[in-house]
């Protein structure tokens, strides 16, 4: 099945206010972090080095946003990860 997508007045429309809160409450993570004690220690930690290069992706005019933020955060494939094991 192809899922025609909403025409983008409507999506503004649709999650204009739920994107708005999101982006509120990462606003709020990061200045919480920013005025935490040794704040400067975490600029260069891995995860926060992820949520700047997220915040890039956003900016950008192009599509597939949430796929390249996926990657971002995702580890790279391994064929050597253990295959899970069935539950008994």
């Amino acid at each position: 099945m192809n899922a025609t997508p909403l025409p983008a007045p409507k999506a503004l429309d649709q999650f204009f206010l739920e994107a708005r809160a999101r982006l509120l409450d990462l606003a709020a993570i990061l200045d919480r972090i920013q005025r935490g004690s040794e704040a400067a220690q975490v600029a260069d930690d891995p995860r926060m080095i992820r949520i700047r290069e997220a915040l890039d992706v956003l900016r950008e005019p192009s599509g597939s946003r949430a796929e390249r933020i996926q990657r971002i955060f995702s580890l790279d494939y391994d064929p050597n990860w253990p295959k899970p094991q069935p539950r008994m």
